[in-house]
């Protein structure tokens, strides 16, 4: 690793493109988010190895039950699986898991093994692991603003800022989306409003450390300004 090189903080990823993926190579779609869930690990490997310390990923969003039930269950069982797993690495790694998004709706069996993993992760403080599960960046916004309100505070930027789901890892410096979209489809629309944008054709489960480290060196390269002027 470069220690030279600006690493950005936090990082947000889209991953997109399981279905076409699966849909170039005569499968069904829930082959594709299977070789999508295997790729989380590797991604978020090299991530904090390269220097990254908060990772959010955008597994589930709000509008994603409306996809058929087969490929909805299909992701369900995926997100259950590797959350089991995720415990057996965390200690080795020293990861912190926080789930952001209205995990209610889950199952209880999905529920339980979430919020087991999220306790037992509290004390790791080197890397966090955000994974963003039946998530809206608008929901979220709505969310901050009904907990100001019932807590009988003022509204105000830094009021919502503090009560967003990632407040403690503060705002994403890069967000990458793979799959070739050019939009940010309701990821982290609050906190993204000054990150940096990285969009790429490559598909999900082919996005590798060397895609990763193309987004990095290209994130590294940019100069943010947050509205001001170089000096």
């Amino acid at each position: 690793m470069d220690k030279t090189k600006k690493i950005p903080h936090h990082v947000g990823i889209i991953m997109d493109g399981n279905g076409r993926w699966a849909n170039q190579r005569g499968k069904k779609r829930s082959y594709g988010h299977n070789a999508g869930s295997a790729n989380v690990d590797r991604i978020v490997t090299h991530a904090f190895n390269s220097g990254v310390h908060a990772l959010t990923l955008y597994a589930f969003s709000c509008e994603n039950w409306a996809r058929p039930k087969e490929e909805v269950d299909e992701l369900m069982r995926l997100l259950e699986a590797y959350f089991k797993k995720f415990m057996k690495k965390v200690i080795k790694n020293k990861v912190r898991l926080n789930v952001i998004g209205d995990v209610s709706v889950l199952t209880p069996s999905l529920q339980k093994i979430i919020a087991e993993d999220v306790e037992k992760s509290k004390i790791y403080t080197d890397h966090v692991l955000n994974v963003a599960v039946n998530y809206g960046g608008r929901q979220e916004i709505v969310y901050a603003v009904k907990k100001l309100l019932a807590d009988g505070k003022e509204v105000t930027m830094e009021g919502i800022s503090e009560n967003l789901y990632t407040a403690f890892c503060g705002e994403p410096d890069l967000i990458i989306r793979t799959a070739g979209e050019l939009r940010t489809s309701n990821f982290l629309v609050y906190q993204g409003a000054y990150s940096e944008l990285y969009f790429t054709d490559v598909l999900w489960p082919d996005f590798d450390e060397a895609e990763l480290d193309k987004a990095l060196d290209s994130y590294a390269g940019r100069i943010r300004r947050y509205g001001g002027l170089v000096k």
